[in-house]
C-alpha cells in the first residue's frame, strides 16, 4: 500500500475529553420502562430458524434477541406458504412461510421479554423497470404509535441467470446456456423457446433494525401497520426480532475519530479521519474508538497493526456507497466501496487487527464478483472481529490468503449479495464462532481452498439461515477441518445445508474433516441442471475424487426436503472420481422427502447408529454410477450395527442397486422430539 505523510499528533488528553463528549450523540437505550397497560395478546411464539428452541438446544449462535415468526403472531393479514418452490415468496421466508400484508392490515407481536430494539425482515416489491422503491411501515407499541420505518427494495430483487441482473425485462444473460425451463440451450433451438420475463426472480427479503427509544416490557406488543396508501401494493412481514440492547460502550483513552474530524452526522466523508486516527494510535499504542454516529466511508480503510472499536453496532455505523472506479483495479474491481481490509497477503499481509462493536453498512446492488466490495477483507492473522452487524456488502468478511489465527466471533451478517463469510485459499488456523447469517446471496460461509489449502480451521456454533443461493455451510476441499455445532436452516436452490465440494478448482480434501452436532432443517434444494433435489448434506466430487477421512457425527437431519445425505458425481467424470471413506455415526434423521442416502457416484461409506423416522422413500437410493452391473451398484453401504428404523435392511447390502433416478417427494411431517 502507499505510504502517507505523517500527521500532526493530537495530545492524548485532548482525545479523551472528545471521546467522553462523544456518548451525548447517541440514544442511551436501556432505561427503566414505564408501567404499560397490559392487553390480551396472545402468547409469544419465540423460534430458532423457526423450530422449537428445544430442537436445536446447544447448537447455532448465541444471540441478543429472540426470533419471532410473523405466521404465529396475530394478523389481519394472509399467512403465505408454506413452500419450497424457488423464486416465490414464502420460500424464502425463514421457515418458508410469512405474513401479506396489504395497506391497513397489520400484523402484531407480543413480546417474550424486555426490548428496546427490533429487527424487521420483510419484502416490498420491485420497481416496474427495476431499482426498488420505499414505502412506510408505522410501528406501535401498546397501540401507541412510535416510529414510520421505511421499507426499500432497492437491495431485493435479482434476476435472471448467474451473475443476475436488477433488471426484470432483460433478456436471458446466457442464452447459450442450458435452462431447464425449456431443456433445453435458447441459443441453439429452433423455433426459439419463449421465456417468461422477469426471468427467476429472486433475493426478495431485506431487513431493518430500529431503536425504539426506550424499554418495554415482556408481554407488551408490538404492532407493525403498512398505511393506507403506501406506495407498496403488498408488504411481506417474515420475522420480528426483539432485542435489549445496552448503553453505548465508551472507550476514554483512545485516539477518538472526531477529535480528527470525523462527523458523525454522515453528512462528510470520514474515510480520511479515521485513517489520521489509526496512524495515531499506532504511533502511541492506544486503541481507535468510533463513537455513537454515523460515519460515511466510501472506500478501503487498510488496517494493520490496530484495535478499532465503537460504541455497539446499534450506535456506531460506518456507511457507504459503492463507487464507480476511473479503470479497472489491478484485481479486476471496477468499484470500491466502504469495507475495513488488511493488506494483501502478497504484500505480507496484516496482523493484530482488532475489530469490535460497529456496523459496516454498504450500498452493494448488483454482482460484479471481481469487486472488493466486501465488509471485511484482505489478510489478516493474529486477529479478532467481535460485535460487528453487516449488511448490504457483496461479501460480509473475503479473506484471501495465506493468513492465519483470525478470530471472528459474535457478529451478525446479512442481507449481502453474495457469501457472508469466506475462508479462501490458505487460510489456515482461524475461527468463526457465534456468528449469525441471515439472507446470504451465495454460501453463508465457506472454506475455498483454491491453489492453497485451508487448514485446521473451525466453524462452530454459527447460526446460518435462508441463504437465497448456494449452501449454508460449504468445504471446498482443504485439510483437518471441522464444521461443528451449527444450525442451518432453509437453503432457498441449487444448494443444501452443509456442502462438501471438490470443485471450483479447489485442492484436494486431506487429513480429516469433521462434521459434528451440526443440526439442518428444511434443507436440501431442486438442481436446476440435474432436475433432481439434493440432500441436506450434499457431497459432490467433480474436479477429482474424495479419499480423506470424513467424519460426520452426532448430526441431526430434520425435514429434509429430498434426501438426508447425498453423495454424487456429475455425470461426465461418473467413471473418473469417486468418493471414499466418509463415516456416519449417532445421526438422526427425522423427515425426508425422498431417501436417507441417495448414492449417485462410486465408492462407500460405512453407517453406525443412524437412526431415521418418516422417510419418504426407500431408505437408500443406490444408482452407483448409473452403470448397473451385474455384481451390484458401485457405491457400498457398510453396516457397523444400532442403525435403527428400518431404512438401512439388509437386503440394501452391501451395494444392491435400488436407482430411482427422480423419486416422488412425500412432504414429511413437522419434527419432534425424539
Amino acid at each position: 500500500m502507499s505510504r502517507r505523510p505523517r500527521r500532526r499528533a493530537v495530545p492524548a488528553a485532548a482525545v479523551a475529553a472528545m471521546t467522553a463528549a462523544a456518548v451525548g450523540l447517541g440514544v442511551l437505550a436501556g432505561a427503566p420502562a414505564l408501567a404499560q397497560p397490559r392487553g390480551t395478546a396472545p402468547a409469544p411464539v419465540v423460534t430458532r430458524a423457526a423450530l422449537d428452541p428445544a430442537l436445536v438446544a446447544g447448537r447455532g449462535a448465541k444471540v441478543a434477541f429472540a426470533e419471532q415468526e410473523a405466521e404465529n403472531a396475530a394478523t389481519d393479514g394472509t399467512v403465505i406458504g408454506p413452500d419450497r418452490t424457488a423464486y416465490t415468496l414464502p420460500a424464502e421466508a425463514s421457515g418458508r412461510k410469512a405474513v401479506k400484508l396489504t395497506p391497513g392490515e397489520h400484523v402484531e407481536f407480543t413480546l417474550p421479554s424486555a426490548a428496546n430494539a427490533i429487527t424487521v425482515r420483510y419484502s416490498i416489491p420491485d420497481a416496474p423497470g427495476g431499482g426498488g422503491i420505499t414505502a412506510p411501515l408505522d410501528v406501535a407499541v401498546n397501540g401507541k404509535k412510535r416510529s414510520t420505518m421505511t421499507l426499500t427494495s432497492q437491495y431485493s430483487w435479482l434476476y435472471n441467470q448467474y451473475p443476475f441482473s436488477n433488471d426484470p425485462g432483460a433478456g436471458l444473460l446466457h442464452p447459450d446456456w442450458w435452462i431447464t425451463e425449456c431443456s433445453c440451450v435458447p441459443s441453439g433451438t429452433t423455433p426459439a423457446p419463449v421465456i417468461d420475463k422477469p426471468f427467476r426472480p429472486s433475493h426478495f427479503y431485506d431487513e431493518q433494525r430500529l431503536l425504539l427509544g426506550r424499554t418495554y416490557r415482556a408481554g407488551d406488543t408490538v404492532r407493525l401497520t403498512v398505511p393506507t396508501g403506501s406506495r407498496a401494493a403488498w408488504t411481506a412481514v417474515d420475522l420480528l426480532d426483539s432485542e435489549l440492547v445496552g448503553r453505548p460502550h465508551v472507550e476514554l483513552l483512545a485516539a477518538n475519530v472526531l477529535a480528527f474530524g470525523a462527523d458523525p452526522t454522515g453528512r462528510r466523508d470520514s474515510a480520511g479521519a479515521i485513517d489520521k486516527a489509526i496512524a495515531f494510535a499506532r504511533r502511541t499504542h492506544l486503541k481507535v474508538y468510533i463513537p455513537p454516529g454515523t460515519y460515511q466511508v466510501s472506500r478501503h480503510i487498510v488496517v494493520d497493526d490496530v484495535t478499532i472499536t465503537g460504541a455497539g453496532n446499534w450506535y456506531t455505523k460506518i456507511k457507504g456507497h459503492e463507487v464507480d472506479l476511473a479503470a479497472p483495479a489491478p484485481d479486476g474491481s471496477v468499484h470500491t466501496g466502504v469495507g475495513f481490509y488488511g493488506k494483501d497477503a502478497a504484500d505480507g499481509g496484516s496482523r493484530n487487527v482488532h475489530l469490535s462493536g460497529f456496523a459496516i453498512e454498504g450500498d452493494v446492488r448488483e454482482r460484479v464478483d471481481t469487486d472488493q466490495v466486501n465488509g471485511i477483507g484482505g489478510a489478516m492473522s493474529d486477529s479478532t472481529i467481535e460485535g460487528l452487524h453487516i449488511s448490504h456488502t457483496k461479501v460480509g468478511m473475503w479473506f484471501d490468503g495465506p493468513m492465519s489465527n483470525l478470530r471472528i466471533t459474535g457478529n451478525t451478517v446479512v442481507d449481502q449479495i453474495a457469501d457472508a463469510i469466506n475462508f479462501h485459499t490458505g487460510v489456515t488456523d482461524s475461527r468463526v464462532a457465534h456468528t449469525f447469517v441471515r439472507n446470504s446471496g451465495d454460501d453463508g460461509l465457506a472454506m475455498w481452498s483454491e491453489k492453497t489449502a485451508n487448514a485446521r480451521n473451525t466453524f462452530d456454533h454459527n447460526t446460518v439461515q435462508t441463504p437465497v443461493l448456494a449452501n449454508g455451510i460449504a468445504i471446498y476441499g482443504g485439510t483437518d477441518n471441522t464444521v461443528s455445532n451449527n444450525l442451518v436452516a432453509d437453503p432457498i436452490r441449487e444448494g443444501s445445508a452443509l456442502h462438501i465440494g471438490s470443485r471450483f478448482g479447489a485442492e484436494p480434501f486431506a487429513g480429516k474433516l469433521n462434521l459434528d452436532d451440526n443440526t439442518t432443517v428444511r434443507s436440501g434444494t431442486y438442481e436446476l441442471n440435474w432436475k433432481i433435489g439434493l440432500g441436506a448434506l450434499w457431497i459432490f466430487a467433480l474436479d477429482k475424487s474424495i479419499d480423506a477421512d470424513i467424519r460426520v457425527t452426532g448430526n441431526d437431519f430434520l425435514d429434509s426436503t429430498y434426501n438426508a445425505i447425498m453423495l454424487v458425481s456429475d455425470w461426465a467424470v461418473k467413471d473418473r472420481y469417486d468418493i471414499k471413506g466418509v463415516h456416519f455415526k449417532d445421526i438422526k434423521v427425522d423427515g425426508t422427502g425422498t431417501s436417507v442416502v441417495s448414492a449417485r457416484a462410486a465408492g462407500g461409506a460405512t453407517f453406525e447408529n443412524v437412526d431415521a423416522r418418516n422417510v419418504g422413500a426407500v431408505g437408500v437410493n443406490n444408482c452407483g454410477s448409473f452403470n448397473f452391473p451385474a455384481t451390484g451398484s458401485e457405491f457400498s453401504l457398510t453396516d457397523l450395527g444400532s442403525n435403527d428404523g428400518g431404512w438401512l435392511a439388509p437386503w440394501l447390502l452391501p451395494n444392491t442397486i435400488t436407482c430411482n433416478d427422480r423419486p416422488d417427494v412425500v412432504p414429511p411431517p413437522a419434527p419432534g422430539a425424539w
